[in-house]
């Protein structure tokens, strides 16, 4: 099992529209390399609830939040059983999500607003609390009950499907391994500058040479490297390192690691694959 399911990357959006896609890129790996078969867009998360309950086998990477700050939860007096919490969760409105997240940072010193999960020091990612610049607390509600809906398996967090296997990915994590500090996107045109571009390039090429810890190589066709360097936004870009970070997951899966690679963690928090 694992060895011939598809791979998935998914660079999510909480609010898709015309202009602001959730992009899937879909892949597979034969011996160490991943192949690029398609950039899918969605524009509204109806699209995307209908292609997770497609039925095909794949083991995907998503870049959103799948769980919050255990500190956080118990100082709302939430359920701290995960699936409990994630109800609770979204039955929720974002202003009320707001309000109670404001007020929680409110209390709590400069410098020390937010609640972290333990995953965020060592992916380096924002606190899944967080409701601006990246609203990632939003991407959780939007997308991870759809997750749910869907019935497919997180490992560790949510029994589902073993054929359909969803776990939280962060692209900048990868992508900091490869170009540092370098900014590569921005939603802002007037940031499409040509740094910005030429570090898209330069962590294509180090993926195509399997450059990363992660011991994978990325096979691109010409009009595949293109389309990913000439995506300002850097989605299509996300959605790849997405999907290697997947394609990792299901190596470490093949091999009998039964989390896909995945270290014991906090079962309310979850964990981002390769961190």
């Amino acid at each position: 099992m694992g060895l011939n399911m598809d791979l998935l990357g998914c660079d999510f959006s909480s609010r898709p529209s015309q202009q602001k896609n959730i992009v899937l890129a879909w892949g597979s790996t034969t011996g160490g390399r991943v192949t690029l078969s398609k950039l899918e867009r969605l524009q509204s998360l109806e699209v995307f609830s209908q292609a997770l309950q497609e039925p095909r086998a794949w083991v995907g990477g998503f870049d959103l939040p799948f769980g919050l700050p255990r500190e956080l939860v118990l100082h709302l007096g939430w359920p701290s059983d995960w699936l409990a919490c994630m109800q609770h969760y979204a039955a929720l409105s974002r202003e009320e999500i707001r309000t109670a997240f404001k007020a929680f940072c409110d209390a709590r010193p400069v410098g020390g607003k937010f609640a972290h999960r333990a995953t965020d020091l060592p992916a380096g990612s924002s606190p899944s609390m967080k409701w601006v610049n990246p609203p990632v607390a939003y991407m959780l509600h939007a997308g991870v009950p759809l997750l749910i809906a869907a019935g497919v398996r997180l490992p560790g967090l949510h029994g589902g499907d073993p054929q359909r296997v969803a776990l939280e990915a962060y692209p900048g994590l990868l992508a900091r391994e490869l170009i540092g500090t370098r900014s590569y996107k921005s939603d802002d045109k007037a940031k499409h500058t040509p740094e910005r571009l030429i570090a898209r390039k330069d962590i294509l090429t180090a993926l195509e040479l399997g450059q990363s810890r992660l011991g994978l190589r990325l096979k691109l066709t010409h009009a595949q490297r293109d389309a990913l360097v000439e995506d300002a936004s850097g989605d299509s870009l996300d959605a790849v390192l997405c999907l290697l970070q997947a394609a990792w997951a299901q190596a470490q899966h093949a091999a009998g690691h039964a989390c896909y690679g995945l270290p014991k963690f906090d079962v309310l928090e979850g964990w981002i694959v390769t961190a």
